[in-house]
């Protein structure tokens, strides 16, 4: 078994006792012998909006605060996408959110601020993030905001940059890394769920979080992690798809089925822990193939692999899994 980190350390049970979920070993390094030879970057996910050529502080409290509601982007009844428009391009699902909440500061809104966030109103988010469908769970994502806001105002004068210059350059240092901390002091970060009394960390927007910041900043050394291999995929309703059509993942006839006709699978069942664990563990599993095959100097972490599959899936029309959650 893989074991490395809190998260993929978590998954042990999930993997060895899945229902309705396999990983196909033998598809792993079918994808490995031709995706080892693509580039695979570390992405420069905040950089088309000209953040990361800005103050890095502001980049700091720009990405932290989008991440707090950085989920669920498809309608759930209509399975539309949210999308906006802004800058001359057209920007889907979670870009759509990041290219929002950078208009809203073009248009002087204190949107990156503890005590604004903390008292934000409905009809206020509404204009923020006007597109082509009400976001989804807004309802949920404005008390998000009230929380962490309320957080910031109360221990970090305000601001993430704050709460991050707090913490150990490290994802996990005996519970002052960034995403133990994170998860600690922001329970919209408590990303687990129980799994046949065992618990499973997922962890999924505290490290993407963290994996944004290092993606926007690193080039400049503005930002500093010191234990990136301990980061996981960030299991969502995207990077599951890939991993099925590409034949590493497969589901039982009765789940495929569910997730065929759009029908709701509920945060903490079975189903759903068994799809985010395999999308983590199977991830990890490619990545580390991948690396048997490039020299020294190209080996990758596996949130490489997870962008690569992420930016060529996200707005593919297959249907993903349907989960009614806060946490991705």
């Amino acid at each position: 078994m893989l074991t490395g980190s809190p998260v993929l350390d978590s998954l042990v049970p999930v993997i060895e006792h899945s229902r309705d979920v396999r990983i196909h070993l033998n598809r792993i390094v079918e994808v490995a012998a031709w995706m080892a030879y693509e580039e695979l970057p570390v992405p420069d996910y905040a950089l088309p909006m000209g953040m990361g050529e800005g103050d890095p502080d502001e980049v700091i409290d720009f990405i932290l605060t989008t991440n707090c509601i950085d989920t669920a982007f498809t309608d759930f009844s209509r399975h539309l996408k949210f999308q906006v428009d802004y800058a001359g391009r057209h920007w889907s699902d979670s870009d759509a959110l990041f290219a929002c909440m950078r208009c809203a500061m073009d248009g002087g809104s204190p949107i990156l601020d503890g005590a604004y966030l903390a008292r934000v109103t409905r009809p206020e988010l509404e204009k923020i993030f006007a597109g082509n469908i009400e976001l989804p769970m807004l309802d949920e994502k404005m008390q998000i905001l009230h929380q962490v806001g309320a957080v910031l105002a109360k221990s970090y004068e305000g601001r993430f940059r704050n709460f991050v210059k707090s913490c150990s350059p490290k994802l996990y240092d005996n519970g002052n890394g960034l995403v133990e901390r994170l998860v600690r002091e922001f329970p919209r970060f408590q990303d687990v769920s129980e799994y046949d009394g065992h618990t499973v960390r997922f962890y999924k927007l505290a490290q993407l979080g963290v994996w944004f910041l290092y993606s926007a900043l690193r080039e400049k050394g503005q930002f500093r992690v010191d234990d990136l291999e301990k980061m996981t995929a960030f299991a969502d309703y995207i990077v599951p798809v890939p991993l099925r059509l590409l034949g590493i993942t497969s589901y039982s006839e009765e789940l495929e089925r569910a997730i065929s006709s759009y029908q709701m699978i509920p945060r903490d069942s079975w189903w759903e822990i068994e799809i985010r664990a395999h999308c983590i563990y199977a991830t990890a599993l490619l990545t580390e193939e991948i690396n048997k095959l490039r020299p020294p100097d190209q080996q990758i972490i596996i949130p490489q692999v997870d962008a690569r599959l992420w930016t060529h899936y996200h707005t593919t029309w297959w249907p993903h899994h349907l989960t009614m959650t806060i946490m991705y």
